[in-house]
Protein backbone atom coordinates (compact mmCIF):
# COMPACT_ATOMS: atom_id res chain seq x y z
CA UNK A 1 0.00 0.00 0.00
CA UNK A 2 0.98 3.62 -0.92
CA UNK A 3 1.30 6.00 2.10
CA UNK A 4 0.63 9.80 2.23
CA UNK A 5 4.17 10.18 2.70
CA UNK A 6 5.38 8.24 -0.17
CA UNK A 7 2.64 9.85 -2.27
CA UNK A 8 4.24 13.46 -0.69
CA UNK A 9 7.72 11.97 -1.78
CA UNK A 10 6.54 11.21 -5.12
CA UNK A 11 4.94 14.39 -5.99
CA UNK A 12 7.66 16.32 -5.00
CA UNK A 13 9.79 14.44 -7.84
CA UNK A 14 7.51 15.03 -10.73
CA UNK A 15 6.53 18.59 -12.58
CA UNK A 16 3.05 17.33 -13.49
CA UNK A 17 0.32 16.36 -11.04
CA UNK A 18 -0.54 13.34 -9.03
CA UNK A 19 -4.41 12.85 -8.16
CA UNK A 20 -5.34 11.61 -4.93
CA UNK A 21 -8.64 10.14 -4.44
CA UNK A 22 -11.53 12.92 -3.30
CA UNK A 23 -8.81 15.11 -5.21
CA UNK A 24 -9.87 17.33 -7.59
CA UNK A 25 -9.51 16.15 -11.30
CA UNK A 26 -9.44 12.14 -9.79
CA UNK A 27 -12.50 11.22 -10.94
CA UNK A 28 -12.48 12.45 -14.37
CA UNK A 29 -8.64 11.29 -14.83
CA UNK A 30 -9.70 7.21 -13.92
CA UNK A 31 -12.23 6.82 -16.53
CA UNK A 32 -11.63 5.14 -19.35
CA UNK A 33 -13.36 4.56 -23.14
CA UNK A 34 -15.04 1.11 -21.58
CA UNK A 35 -18.01 2.35 -18.70
CA UNK A 36 -17.78 -1.52 -17.70
CA UNK A 37 -14.12 -0.56 -16.11
CA UNK A 38 -14.46 0.99 -12.39
CA UNK A 39 -11.15 0.93 -10.80
CA UNK A 40 -9.66 2.99 -8.04
CA UNK A 41 -5.71 4.22 -8.18
CA UNK A 42 -3.96 4.79 -5.69
CA UNK A 43 -2.67 7.47 -7.26
CA UNK A 44 -2.50 8.81 -11.12
CA UNK A 45 0.63 10.49 -11.69
CA UNK A 46 -0.22 12.83 -14.68
CA UNK A 47 2.94 13.48 -16.18
CA UNK A 48 4.65 16.37 -18.29
CA UNK A 49 7.65 15.22 -19.11
CA UNK A 50 9.67 11.60 -19.61
CA UNK A 51 11.19 12.36 -16.04
CA UNK A 52 7.89 11.94 -15.05
CA UNK A 53 7.46 8.82 -15.98
CA UNK A 54 10.92 7.21 -14.56
CA UNK A 55 9.74 8.93 -10.88
CA UNK A 56 5.88 6.89 -11.72
CA UNK A 57 8.21 3.83 -12.79
CA UNK A 58 10.77 3.59 -10.04
CA UNK A 59 8.05 4.54 -7.02
CA UNK A 60 5.69 1.28 -8.20
CA UNK A 61 8.68 -0.71 -8.10
CA UNK A 62 10.16 0.57 -5.35
CA UNK A 63 7.11 0.13 -3.10
CA UNK A 64 5.73 -3.23 -5.41
CA UNK A 65 2.32 -1.83 -6.08
CA UNK A 66 0.74 -2.30 -9.76
CA UNK A 67 1.57 0.19 -12.47
CA UNK A 68 -1.02 0.87 -15.09
CA UNK A 69 -0.35 3.17 -17.93
CA UNK A 70 -3.08 5.20 -19.72
CA UNK A 71 -2.02 6.82 -23.37
CA UNK A 72 -5.86 7.30 -24.74
CA UNK A 73 -7.42 4.92 -22.42
CA UNK A 74 -9.17 3.15 -25.57
CA UNK A 75 -8.69 -0.65 -24.28
CA UNK A 76 -11.79 -2.36 -23.79
CA UNK A 77 -9.93 -4.25 -21.29
CA UNK A 78 -9.12 -1.15 -19.47
CA UNK A 79 -5.55 -1.96 -18.42
CA UNK A 80 -4.94 2.18 -18.24
CA UNK A 81 -6.75 2.08 -14.90
CA UNK A 82 -5.91 -0.13 -12.49
CA UNK A 83 -6.65 -0.72 -8.82
CA UNK A 84 -4.48 0.42 -5.62
CA UNK A 85 -1.65 1.46 -7.78
CA UNK A 86 0.24 4.06 -9.17
CA UNK A 87 -1.47 5.05 -12.79
CA UNK A 88 0.29 6.80 -15.34
CA UNK A 89 -1.20 9.28 -17.24
CA UNK A 90 0.13 10.16 -20.88
CA UNK A 91 -2.37 12.16 -21.71
CA UNK A 92 -0.33 15.56 -21.83
CA UNK A 93 2.32 14.27 -23.58
CA UNK A 94 0.98 15.53 -26.94
CA UNK A 95 3.69 16.90 -29.14
CA UNK A 96 4.64 16.07 -32.26
CA UNK A 97 7.23 17.38 -35.04
CA UNK A 98 6.58 16.35 -38.53
CA UNK A 99 9.90 16.69 -40.90
CA UNK A 100 8.10 17.02 -44.69
CA UNK A 101 11.30 17.02 -45.95
CA UNK A 102 12.21 13.31 -44.50
CA UNK A 103 8.86 12.37 -44.25
CA UNK A 104 9.07 11.51 -40.83
CA UNK A 105 7.07 12.50 -37.48
CA UNK A 106 7.99 12.16 -34.05
CA UNK A 107 5.17 12.26 -31.82
CA UNK A 108 4.74 11.88 -27.65
CA UNK A 109 2.20 9.00 -26.05
CA UNK A 110 -0.55 11.23 -25.86
CA UNK A 111 -1.82 12.13 -28.63
CA UNK A 112 -4.78 10.73 -30.26
CA UNK A 113 -5.29 9.67 -34.23
CA UNK A 114 -6.81 12.41 -34.57
CA UNK A 115 -4.39 15.02 -33.37
CA UNK A 116 -1.85 13.16 -35.08
CA UNK A 117 -3.41 13.05 -38.48
CA UNK A 118 -3.64 16.81 -38.07
CA UNK A 119 -0.42 17.22 -37.76
CA UNK A 120 0.57 15.09 -40.49
CA UNK A 121 -2.21 15.96 -43.38
CA UNK A 122 -1.09 19.54 -42.94
CA UNK A 123 1.82 18.55 -44.97
CA UNK A 124 -0.21 16.20 -47.19
CA UNK A 125 1.32 13.30 -45.05
CA UNK A 126 -0.27 10.13 -43.11
CA UNK A 127 0.73 6.83 -41.98
CA UNK A 128 -1.14 4.03 -41.16
CA UNK A 129 -3.32 4.75 -38.28
CA UNK A 130 -6.44 3.03 -36.87
CA UNK A 131 -9.88 3.83 -37.52
CA UNK A 132 -11.76 5.92 -34.65
CA UNK A 133 -9.68 9.36 -34.05
CA UNK A 134 -10.15 9.25 -30.36
CA UNK A 135 -8.18 6.25 -29.80
CA UNK A 136 -4.77 7.07 -28.85
CA UNK A 137 -1.41 6.34 -31.10
CA UNK A 138 0.37 4.62 -28.50
CA UNK A 139 -1.49 1.71 -27.71
CA UNK A 140 -2.91 1.28 -31.47
CA UNK A 141 0.83 1.16 -32.19
CA UNK A 142 2.45 -0.56 -29.50
CA UNK A 143 -0.27 -3.75 -30.47
CA UNK A 144 -0.20 -3.37 -34.04
CA UNK A 145 -2.23 -0.96 -35.65
CA UNK A 146 -4.79 -2.01 -38.19
CA UNK A 147 -5.79 0.50 -40.23
CA UNK A 148 -7.58 2.32 -43.98
CA UNK A 149 -3.81 2.44 -45.69
CA UNK A 150 -2.21 -1.15 -44.15
CA UNK A 151 -2.70 -2.33 -47.83
CA UNK A 152 -0.66 0.44 -49.48
CA UNK A 153 1.89 0.85 -46.74
CA UNK A 154 1.61 -2.39 -44.21
CA UNK A 155 0.29 -1.33 -40.17
CA UNK A 156 1.47 1.40 -37.46
CA UNK A 157 4.04 -1.10 -36.09
CA UNK A 158 5.41 -1.27 -39.59
CA UNK A 159 6.21 2.08 -39.90
CA UNK A 160 7.56 2.91 -36.73
CA UNK A 161 11.28 3.64 -37.39
CA UNK A 162 12.42 4.61 -33.48
CA UNK A 163 11.31 5.26 -29.93
CA UNK A 164 12.29 6.18 -26.88
CA UNK A 165 11.80 3.90 -23.83
CA UNK A 166 11.39 4.08 -20.19
CA UNK A 167 12.09 0.49 -18.93
CA UNK A 168 11.24 -1.00 -15.82
CA UNK A 169 14.69 -0.14 -13.70
CA UNK A 170 13.89 3.47 -14.58
CA UNK A 171 16.75 3.90 -17.89
CA UNK A 172 15.45 5.76 -21.19
CA UNK A 173 16.55 3.73 -23.89
CA UNK A 174 16.69 4.91 -27.49
CA UNK A 175 15.19 1.56 -29.38
CA UNK A 176 15.57 1.08 -33.52
CA UNK A 177 17.14 -1.13 -35.91
CA UNK A 178 20.26 0.30 -34.76
CA UNK A 179 19.90 0.09 -30.81
CA UNK A 180 18.17 -1.91 -29.07
CA UNK A 181 17.41 -3.99 -31.78
CA UNK A 182 15.63 -7.04 -29.67
CA UNK A 183 13.50 -4.42 -28.08
CA UNK A 184 12.22 -2.48 -30.85
CA UNK A 185 11.10 -5.59 -32.26
CA UNK A 186 9.56 -6.48 -29.22
CA UNK A 187 7.40 -3.11 -29.11
CA UNK A 188 6.07 -3.43 -32.76
CA UNK A 189 3.23 -5.92 -31.51
CA UNK A 190 3.80 -6.93 -28.37
CA UNK A 191 2.11 -4.56 -26.48
CA UNK A 192 3.51 -2.64 -23.27
CA UNK A 193 5.07 -5.31 -21.78
CA UNK A 194 8.65 -3.88 -22.65
CA UNK A 195 8.78 -0.36 -20.98
CA UNK A 196 6.50 2.93 -21.27
CA UNK A 197 7.34 4.75 -25.12
CA UNK A 198 7.81 8.79 -24.00
CA UNK A 199 8.75 8.90 -27.98
CA UNK A 200 7.78 7.81 -31.38
CA UNK A 201 9.47 7.92 -34.74
CA UNK A 202 7.18 6.95 -38.07
CA UNK A 203 7.40 7.24 -41.30
CA UNK A 204 5.04 8.97 -43.71
CA UNK A 205 3.49 8.65 -47.04
CA UNK A 206 2.39 11.34 -49.56
CA UNK A 207 -1.47 10.68 -48.76
CA UNK A 208 -4.04 13.57 -49.19
CA UNK A 209 -7.40 12.98 -50.75
CA UNK A 210 -8.78 9.44 -51.06
CA UNK A 211 -11.52 7.73 -52.44
CA UNK A 212 -13.90 6.81 -49.25
CA UNK A 213 -16.99 5.89 -47.39
CA UNK A 214 -19.17 3.08 -47.54
CA UNK A 215 -22.30 1.03 -49.30
CA UNK A 216 -25.17 -0.74 -47.32
CA UNK A 217 -27.06 -3.54 -48.92
CA UNK A 218 -30.60 -4.45 -48.54
CA UNK A 219 -31.10 -6.59 -45.21
CA UNK A 220 -32.69 -9.91 -48.11
CA UNK A 221 -29.28 -9.38 -49.52
CA UNK A 222 -27.19 -9.90 -46.76
CA UNK A 223 -26.02 -13.36 -47.25
CA UNK A 224 -25.34 -12.51 -51.02
CA UNK A 225 -23.79 -9.21 -50.32
CA UNK A 226 -20.86 -11.09 -47.54
CA UNK A 227 -20.63 -13.69 -49.84
CA UNK A 228 -19.63 -11.08 -52.88
CA UNK A 229 -17.47 -8.76 -50.13
CA UNK A 230 -15.55 -11.49 -49.41
CA UNK A 231 -15.32 -12.62 -53.10
CA UNK A 232 -14.29 -8.83 -54.20
CA UNK A 233 -11.70 -8.31 -50.79
CA UNK A 234 -9.66 -11.20 -52.17
CA UNK A 235 -8.51 -9.79 -55.44
CA UNK A 236 -8.00 -5.78 -54.88
CA UNK A 237 -4.70 -4.01 -55.30
CA UNK A 238 -2.54 -2.19 -52.71
CA UNK A 239 -4.09 1.15 -52.34
CA UNK A 240 -7.23 -0.48 -51.46
CA UNK A 241 -8.10 -1.39 -47.81
CA UNK A 242 -11.74 -2.56 -46.73
CA UNK A 243 -13.93 -3.34 -43.80
CA UNK A 244 -17.42 -5.24 -43.84
CA UNK A 245 -20.27 -4.49 -41.17
CA UNK A 246 -23.25 -6.77 -39.97
CA UNK A 247 -25.11 -4.75 -38.06
CA UNK A 248 -29.26 -3.90 -37.53
CA UNK A 249 -31.40 -1.77 -38.96
CA UNK A 250 -34.39 0.31 -37.73
CA UNK A 251 -36.28 -2.70 -38.09
CA UNK A 252 -34.04 -5.06 -36.74
CA UNK A 253 -33.10 -6.62 -39.49
CA UNK A 254 -29.50 -8.19 -40.29
CA UNK A 255 -27.55 -5.87 -42.55
CA UNK A 256 -24.33 -5.24 -44.15
CA UNK A 257 -22.17 -2.77 -44.98
CA UNK A 258 -18.62 -2.17 -46.62
CA UNK A 259 -16.42 0.61 -45.81
CA UNK A 260 -13.60 1.23 -48.23
CA UNK A 261 -10.52 3.55 -48.55
CA UNK A 262 -8.77 4.03 -51.86
CA UNK A 263 -5.36 6.16 -51.52
CA UNK A 264 -4.20 6.27 -55.14
CA UNK A 265 -5.84 7.95 -58.03
CA UNK A 266 -9.22 8.86 -57.71
CA UNK A 267 -10.07 7.93 -61.29
CA UNK A 268 -8.47 4.30 -60.91
CA UNK A 269 -10.13 3.76 -57.75
CA UNK A 270 -13.24 4.13 -58.91
CA UNK A 271 -12.61 1.87 -61.53
CA UNK A 272 -11.40 -0.86 -58.86
CA UNK A 273 -14.76 0.23 -56.41
CA UNK A 274 -17.12 -0.55 -59.89
CA UNK A 275 -18.17 -4.40 -58.95
CA UNK A 276 -18.57 -3.02 -55.58
CA UNK A 277 -20.79 -0.27 -56.23
CA UNK A 278 -23.11 -2.01 -58.43
CA UNK A 279 -23.57 -5.27 -56.71
CA UNK A 280 -27.27 -5.20 -55.40
CA UNK A 281 -27.32 -2.61 -56.03
CA UNK A 282 -26.72 -0.49 -52.84
CA UNK A 283 -29.40 1.08 -50.51
CA UNK A 284 -26.78 3.77 -49.82
CA UNK A 285 -23.79 4.57 -51.35
CA UNK A 286 -21.30 7.73 -50.12
CA UNK A 287 -18.30 6.72 -51.40
CA UNK A 288 -16.63 9.74 -52.34
CA UNK A 289 -13.06 12.03 -52.60
CA UNK A 290 -12.53 13.17 -49.06
CA UNK A 291 -9.92 14.16 -47.25
CA UNK A 292 -8.00 11.55 -45.10
CA UNK A 293 -8.53 13.52 -42.23
CA UNK A 294 -12.28 13.25 -42.89
CA UNK A 295 -12.62 9.83 -43.18
CA UNK A 296 -10.24 9.04 -40.35
CA UNK A 297 -12.92 10.87 -38.05
CA UNK A 298 -15.92 9.20 -40.13
CA UNK A 299 -16.38 6.35 -37.46
CA UNK A 300 -16.21 8.58 -34.48
CA UNK A 301 -20.09 9.30 -33.39
CA UNK A 302 -20.63 5.52 -33.61
CA UNK A 303 -18.02 5.38 -30.30
CA UNK A 304 -19.43 8.10 -27.75
CA UNK A 305 -18.04 8.04 -24.32
CA UNK A 306 -19.97 6.71 -21.69
CA UNK A 307 -21.05 3.26 -23.32
CA UNK A 308 -20.12 -0.22 -21.38
CA UNK A 309 -18.18 -2.55 -24.11
CA UNK A 310 -17.90 -6.41 -24.24
CA UNK A 311 -15.95 -7.18 -27.29
CA UNK A 312 -14.55 -11.03 -28.72
CA UNK A 313 -12.72 -10.77 -31.20
CA UNK A 314 -10.28 -13.31 -33.32
CA UNK A 315 -8.64 -13.83 -37.54
CA UNK A 316 -10.92 -15.10 -40.05
CA UNK A 317 -8.90 -15.76 -43.51
CA UNK A 318 -12.66 -17.42 -45.30
CA UNK A 319 -15.81 -16.14 -45.13
CA UNK A 320 -17.46 -19.16 -45.61
CA UNK A 321 -21.38 -20.24 -46.14
CA UNK A 322 -21.42 -21.68 -43.09
CA UNK A 323 -19.76 -18.61 -40.95
CA UNK A 324 -22.12 -15.62 -42.85
CA UNK A 325 -24.84 -17.58 -41.60
CA UNK A 326 -23.91 -18.29 -38.09
CA UNK A 327 -23.48 -14.45 -38.34
CA UNK A 328 -26.60 -13.18 -39.66
CA UNK A 329 -28.64 -15.40 -37.65
CA UNK A 330 -27.87 -14.57 -33.83
CA UNK A 331 -26.61 -11.04 -34.84
CA UNK A 332 -30.44 -11.08 -35.61
CA UNK A 333 -31.21 -11.50 -31.89
CA UNK A 334 -28.22 -9.07 -30.44
CA UNK A 335 -29.81 -7.10 -27.75
CA UNK A 336 -28.25 -3.84 -28.29
CA UNK A 337 -28.84 -2.21 -31.38
CA UNK A 338 -25.25 -0.25 -31.44
CA UNK A 339 -23.74 -3.91 -31.08
CA UNK A 340 -22.38 -5.12 -34.44
CA UNK A 341 -19.81 -7.58 -36.10
CA UNK A 342 -16.52 -5.87 -37.94
CA UNK A 343 -14.74 -7.81 -40.76
CA UNK A 344 -11.80 -5.42 -40.92
CA UNK A 345 -9.40 -6.32 -43.75
CA UNK A 346 -5.67 -6.93 -43.03
CA UNK A 347 -4.14 -6.86 -46.85
CA UNK A 348 -1.49 -5.83 -49.78
CA UNK A 349 1.58 -4.72 -47.80
CA UNK A 350 0.48 -5.74 -44.57
CA UNK A 351 -0.16 -8.88 -45.39
CA UNK A 352 3.36 -10.00 -46.93
CA UNK A 353 5.32 -8.85 -43.97
CA UNK A 354 6.77 -12.10 -42.91
CA UNK A 355 5.24 -13.39 -39.46
CA UNK A 356 8.17 -13.43 -37.38
CA UNK A 357 9.46 -10.04 -38.95
CA UNK A 358 8.20 -7.95 -36.12
CA UNK A 359 6.32 -9.19 -33.03
CA UNK A 360 2.69 -8.66 -34.68
CA UNK A 361 2.60 -12.43 -36.05
CA UNK A 362 -0.93 -12.38 -38.03
CA UNK A 363 0.18 -11.45 -41.66
CA UNK A 364 -1.26 -13.08 -44.83
CA UNK A 365 -4.95 -11.87 -46.26
CA UNK A 366 -6.77 -12.05 -43.36
CA UNK A 367 -9.61 -10.47 -41.54
CA UNK A 368 -9.53 -9.21 -37.68
CA UNK A 369 -13.15 -10.39 -36.95
CA UNK A 370 -14.44 -8.67 -34.05
CA UNK A 371 -18.01 -8.66 -32.40
CA UNK A 372 -18.21 -5.40 -30.80
CA UNK A 373 -21.00 -5.01 -27.93
CA UNK A 374 -22.33 -1.97 -26.55
CA UNK A 375 -25.29 -0.80 -24.44
CA UNK A 376 -25.75 2.32 -22.17
CA UNK A 377 -28.09 0.31 -19.12
CA UNK A 378 -25.56 -1.56 -16.50
CA UNK A 379 -28.48 -3.38 -15.92
CA UNK A 380 -28.36 -5.00 -19.39
CA UNK A 381 -24.77 -6.08 -19.02
CA UNK A 382 -25.14 -9.79 -18.55
CA UNK A 383 -27.42 -10.19 -21.54
CA UNK A 384 -25.00 -8.06 -23.61
CA UNK A 385 -22.34 -10.89 -22.19
CA UNK A 386 -24.10 -13.69 -22.35
CA UNK A 387 -25.25 -13.20 -26.46
CA UNK A 388 -21.04 -12.01 -27.36
CA UNK A 389 -19.53 -15.21 -25.85
CA UNK A 390 -22.74 -17.50 -27.71
CA UNK A 391 -21.86 -15.85 -31.24
CA UNK A 392 -18.24 -16.23 -30.46
CA UNK A 393 -18.73 -19.88 -29.37
CA UNK A 394 -21.17 -20.42 -32.41
CA UNK A 395 -17.98 -18.75 -34.81
CA UNK A 396 -15.23 -21.26 -33.58
CA UNK A 397 -15.44 -23.81 -36.81
CA UNK A 398 -14.39 -20.66 -38.63
CA UNK A 399 -12.05 -18.92 -36.43
CA UNK A 400 -8.39 -19.24 -36.18
CA UNK A 401 -6.63 -19.43 -32.86
CA UNK A 402 -5.03 -16.21 -32.97
CA UNK A 403 -6.69 -12.95 -32.00
CA UNK A 404 -5.61 -9.14 -32.79
CA UNK A 405 -4.70 -8.13 -29.28
CA UNK A 406 -6.09 -4.30 -29.58
CA UNK A 407 -9.60 -5.71 -29.37
CA UNK A 408 -8.97 -8.55 -26.79
CA UNK A 409 -10.24 -8.35 -23.67
CA UNK A 410 -9.39 -9.57 -20.22
CA UNK A 411 -9.39 -13.32 -21.17
CA UNK A 412 -6.79 -15.32 -19.87
CA UNK A 413 -3.80 -16.50 -20.63
CA UNK A 414 -4.23 -18.75 -23.63
CA UNK A 415 -5.69 -16.19 -25.39
CA UNK A 416 -2.70 -14.35 -24.83
CA UNK A 417 -0.33 -16.49 -26.17
CA UNK A 418 -2.72 -17.04 -29.23
CA UNK A 419 -2.50 -12.99 -29.28
CA UNK A 420 1.18 -13.27 -30.06
CA UNK A 421 1.03 -16.98 -31.74
CA UNK A 422 4.74 -18.28 -32.78
CA UNK A 423 6.32 -14.90 -31.24
CA UNK A 424 5.64 -15.69 -28.08
CA UNK A 425 8.58 -17.44 -26.50
CA UNK A 426 11.33 -15.37 -27.82
CA UNK A 427 9.00 -12.51 -26.29
CA UNK A 428 9.05 -13.88 -22.89
CA UNK A 429 13.21 -14.16 -23.47
CA UNK A 430 13.11 -10.51 -24.52
CA UNK A 431 10.69 -9.83 -21.15
CA UNK A 432 13.35 -11.00 -18.98
CA UNK A 433 15.70 -9.48 -20.42
CA UNK A 434 14.26 -5.85 -19.80
CA UNK A 435 11.34 -6.69 -17.14
CA UNK A 436 12.22 -9.68 -15.33
CA UNK A 437 10.58 -8.79 -12.24
CA UNK A 438 7.27 -7.93 -14.72
CA UNK A 439 6.54 -4.48 -13.40
CA UNK A 440 4.69 -3.96 -16.12
CA UNK A 441 2.29 -6.67 -15.96
CA UNK A 442 -1.18 -5.13 -16.23
CA UNK A 443 -1.59 -5.69 -20.05
CA UNK A 444 -1.74 -8.36 -22.24
CA UNK A 445 1.11 -9.76 -20.21
CA UNK A 446 4.08 -12.09 -21.21
CA UNK A 447 5.75 -13.90 -18.46
CA UNK A 448 9.53 -13.45 -18.47
CA UNK A 449 11.10 -16.14 -19.66
CA UNK A 450 12.71 -18.52 -16.54
CA UNK A 451 16.64 -17.38 -17.10
CA UNK A 452 19.64 -19.72 -16.02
Amino acid sequence: MLEDVDLSDLESMVRGDVLRPGGKDYELGRRVFNAMIDRHPAAIVRCADAHDVIAAVNCSRSHDVPLSVKGGGHSVAGAAVCEGGIMVDLSLLKAVRVDPDRQVAVAQPGLTLGEFDSAAQAFGLATTMGVVSMTGIAGLTLGGGIGWLNGRYGLACDNLIGAEVVTADGRVLSASDVEHEDLFWAIRGGGGNFGIVTSFSYRLHPVSTVLAGGVVFAPRHAHQALRFYHDFARDTPDELATAASIWLDDDRRPTVSVGVCYCGSVERGEEVLRPLRAFGPPTMDDIAPVSYATLQSSKDEGFPSGRLHYWKSSILRDVTDGAIETILSLVADAPSPFTGVGLQQVCGAASRVLPTATAFPHRGQLYDFLILSQWDDAADSADNISWTQRLFEEMQPFLESAVYANNLGDEGTDRVRAAYGPNYSRLAAIKAQYDPANVFRLNHNITPAPTN
